[in-house]
């Protein structure tokens, strides 16, 4: 099978024919999931979910239960990098939070950090368990959904906030955690040069990306067609984020579903990307593409691509090229 090919990659780093080294990151969910992320060689946790941790609580989870459950992937990780984003949930979700009286469009509504924000004691509970956490190993704290720099600075301080609690606690962190924010609202993107000064590294989330930028609910099945990472607008703004990134060098990854799919890899590459993070089950996938590649071609991709004006064409001249390059993978 496939699988069985691939397998041999995940004792390898990822470099491209042209000796570019690539950071391939697993996305996970659960913490059991790092076993997968490890046995495929990943370089680190590039996006760890928590939402898992309130979703079936028939209470709100406690500092303990926080705790426990990021220790438990850090340890795992042994001593590689782990990047725990904070809840990036919609309040109709929660059991201890109000329910908004006028939420009739939760994708535009009070989510995320807009949520924990105005939540306080919830708030700084998960960020003692992550401050604890990271004096175990290598963690990174993520903000998800930031639109201003208000939003951002208030996120922060919060988590400064927490620093000197334990400080006077004489409770253990990294005083040096390094601080980031998920790209994934237009607002965000556009302003990004701004935001780069006040972060160590970006995350860029496509599905919410594409989802705001297309004005097209996923979920919708009378418009969940129109919902596709090559429409050449999406693209555009893809490009110029991970160019304002490296020109302030300010390390920025991918971890939406466009840096899963393979398709995409070398036009990402040739915008100059050098971090992906992707399901435990792409790992190795990814990987092939990067290795069979050189970044002059993948440059040679994009800018073609850009040349080009509707995602159906985008999608099968990338087809095409993913054919050429590393034909075991289109069947």
């Amino acid at each position: 099978t496939l699988a069985a090919r691939l397998l041999p990659l995940a004792g390898k780093p990822a470099i491209t024919e042209d000796g570019t080294t690539i950071h391939l990151y697993g996305n996970i969910e659960f913490p059991y999931e790092v076993k997968e992320c490890n046995a495929s060689g990943a370089d680190g946790i590039g996006l760890y979910r928590t939402e898992f941790l309130y979703l079936n609580a028939k209470t709100e989870p406690t500092e303990e239960t926080h705790f426990e459950a990021y220790k438990k992937v850090l340890l795992a990780m042994a001593g590689k990098p782990v990047c725990i984003r904070t809840l990036d949930l919609g309040a109709e979700k929660l059991l201890e939070v109000p329910r908004p009286e006028d939420e009739r469009n939760p994708v535009l509504g009070l989510r995320s950090i807009r949520l924990t924000l105005r939540n306080v004691p919830l708030f700084r509970t998960q960020l003692r368990a992550i401050l604890r956490a990271s004096a175990l190993g290598k963690i990174r704290v993520m903000f998800p959904l930031i639109t201003t720099l208000k939003e951002l600075r208030q996120a922060k301080m919060l988590l400064t906030d927490v620093m000197e609690d334990l400080e006077e606690q004489n409770i253990d962190f990294d005083r040096n955690i390094e601080v980031g924010m998920m790209a994934e609202v237009p607002a965000a993107v556009i302003f990004l040069d701004r935001f780069v000064d006040e972060v160590d590294f970006i995350s860029i989330g496509t599905n919410d990306l594409i989802q705001y930028v297309l004005a097209v609910d996923r979920s919708n099945k009378d418009v969940a067609h129109m919902y596709t990472a090559s429409e050449p607008s999406v693209l555009r703004l893809l490009r110029s984020s991970i160019q304002t990134a490296i020109k302030s060098n300010t390390p920025v990854n991918i971890c939406g579903q466009m840096s899963g799919n393979m398709l995409y890899t070398m036009l990402l590459l040739g915008f100059g990307l050098q971090q992906f993070s992707v399901p435990p089950a792409s790992l190795l996938e990814i990987k092939k593409v990067i290795c069979s590649v050189s970044i002059k071609q993948c440059q040679r991709i994009a800018r073609r691509v850009m040349t080009k004006e509707n995602a159906q064409e985008i999608r099968s001249y990338l087809k095409d090229e993913l054919r050429k390059q590393v034909p075991e993978l289109v069947p």
